[in-house]
């Protein structure tokens, strides 16, 4: 062990050991969270339910995942799907299944060159003519990990509750850029169940929502982010959810699983899109979100340097240590909670990688218009 007079490794060797407190509290106090949480026994719901599901273009999802939809165990939903602008044949794949399901109601928005519109008009469509209280989204490339879904994810609601948060997951392909989706996913999703659980919801994922009909009309629906082409599954939230009106469903049972994006460009382009709406967030959600990613650039950093210098590297690698390990045992706990498999062994990688790719990402989204990001 090498201790020298240099003061700035000294106050570097501080700093390290400051962001490492950093990431174990973020792991501890909010990412271990959905490991850990507890749902109690509820009754099943009888109240009426709403599906809303928007689709553009997606003739083949359709095909493969809305009857598994339809066909849930549940009395008295409908399933509302928005048929938006597509351009594929899914008007008739959607006119074979009303003929087959009397609980499915299709909204046709047509093409019109001189009206161009974000995913919220659909949805906003969807939610108009939706004939019941609560509403559950998820979206056409998103599959119900069992007939169960609608039954647990509404089972929630109670006169003080008007938001329930769920967990979308995506299939497993193979690949790289698919390991790094379904760690990407997971990382997203022990933030927003994390911080959803300490009592700061700020975001849930369209994939696996559900909120009162009412609610959204009172609060003035999208408002002021109507024009954003992300933000119909956060903002809303983001602006309208607290600790006493919101409730999350994680069981196995009430997950949906989605297609992934089948190339970086694609990933690429949906990542920026989510993003732009992150700017609009409460200031203490964004205060929260960007203190773990850039707390561990800076671990990471810091750990290097002084490494390199072997300044006190017998305690730097301990706390080195103490950090991964605390990680991996969390991660190992949530993996396990929300059925992700196969993840575990890329973690160091992603870890390390993922600030980066989401900073450029996010600084990629400040020179462009956020309004010319199309939903699909």
């Amino acid at each position: 062990m090498i201790l020298n007079d240099n003061p700035f490794l000294l106050v570097l060797f501080i700093f390290f050991t400051l962001t490492a407190l950093v990431q174990i509290f973020y792991y501890l106090f909010y990412y271990m969270s959905p490991g850990l949480f507890k749902t109690s026994d509820i009754p099943p719901s009888k109240d009426p339910v709403s599906v809303i599901i928007c689709a553009r273009n997606e003739e083949e999802n359709l095909k493969n995942f809305l009857p598994k939809v339809l066909e849930q165990e549940y009395s008295g939903f409908e399933v509302i799907v928005v048929n938006d602008c597509s351009e594929d044949d899914s008007y008739n794949v959607l006119g074979e299944y009303l003929q087959k399901y009397s609980n499915l109601h299709v909204s046709n928005i047509t093409k019109d060159p001189k009206f161009t519109h974000n995913k919220k008009f659909a949805q906003f469509i969807g939610i108009k003519a939706a004939q019941n209280e609560i509403l559950l989204f998820t979206d056409a490339d998103c599959c119900p990990e069992s007939p169960k879904w609608i039954e647990n994810m509404v089972s929630h609601f109670d006169e003080k509750t008007d938001f329930v948060l769920g967990y979308g997951g995506y299939y497993a392909r193979k690949g790289l850029l698919n390991k790094y989706i379904r760690y990407d996913s997971m990382v997203i999703a022990m933030q927003y169940l994390g911080m959803a659980i300490r009592g700061i919801p700020y975001m849930g994922v369209g994939r696996n929502l559900a909120y009162r009909r009412s609610v959204f009309f009172e609060k003035k629906g999208f408002g002021n982010y109507s024009h954003l082409a992300s933000g119909d599954d956060d903002l809303f939230i983001n602006a309208n959810a607290s600790k006493t009106n919101t409730a999350l469903e994680f069981r196995k049972e009430s997950h949906t699983r989605s297609v992934p994006a089948s190339s970086f460009r694609n990933f690429f382009k949906q990542k920026k899109r989510h993003q732009t709406t992150a700017r609009h967030y409460k200031f203490r959600d964004k205060m929260i979100l960007a203190g773990e990613p850039a707390s561990r650039l800076l671990f990471y950093i810091s750990f290097v340097v002084l490494l390199a210098n072997l300044f006190l590297w017998p305690v730097v690698f301990i706390i080195f240590a103490i950090r991964a390990l605390t990680q991996f045992a969390v991660i190992y706990m949530v993996r396990k909670r929300l059925c992700d498999k196969g993840l575990l062994l890329w973690f160091p990688v992603f870890d390390v990688l993922s600030p980066i790719i989401n900073s450029v990402i996010y600084l990629s989204t400040r020179w462009q218009d956020p309004g010319k990001y199309q939903w699909k």
